[in-house]
């Protein structure tokens, strides 16, 4: 039996546990948080879902395995239109520093999606922040609502 307010604090736990460790960004755990203290009806899915957190004292699957279940998660959506943007949540170890995205099997992150570019874009890992740099990509990258080109 939960306690009253005990889902809202699990949630919020969560959601902490996945901002420290760098699988959301300040935007991202705002909005959500806001919505754990503010809405009446929460859908935990839909806030907590997409992390790939790790239990402590269990190593950690790897990135390979954190992007097949990100592509997993991809492709049971691709029957339906999607209407909004895509978090890509990686179970990162540190071990590469560049990751590229895009269609192509030599890719670390392949989407089938024909939205995505061939070699669609590349997230560097510098100076503890991540980059995205779209790679001339046909139908851009955008983040929080904007083109960008590097960001």
């Amino acid at each position: 039996m939960l306690h009253p307010g005990a889902s809202r604090r699990h949630l919020a736990r969560t959601l902490n546990a996945a901002y420290a460790g760098g699988l959301l960004s300040d935007d991202t755990f705002a909005r959500r948080i806001d919505q754990v203290l503010k809405s009446r009806l929460i859908d935990p899915l839909a806030l907590v879902g997409d992390l790939n957190l790790r239990r402590s004292g269990t190593p950690g699957a790897g990135l390979r395995t954190g992007i097949r279940n990100a592509v997993a998660r991809f492709r049971a959506g691709a029957a339906t239109e999607i209407t909004g943007p895509v978090l890509l949540a990686l179970d990162w170890t540190g071990a590469q520093s560049e990751l590229v995205i895009g269609r192509h099997h030599a890719c670390d992150v392949v989407l089938e999606n024909l939205s995505v570019s061939r070699r669609h874009a590349r997230l560097l890992f510098r100076d503890a922040k991540w980059i995205v740099q779209d790679l001339e990509s046909t139908n851009g990258t955008i983040v929080n609502g904007t083109r960008i080109g590097r960001c």
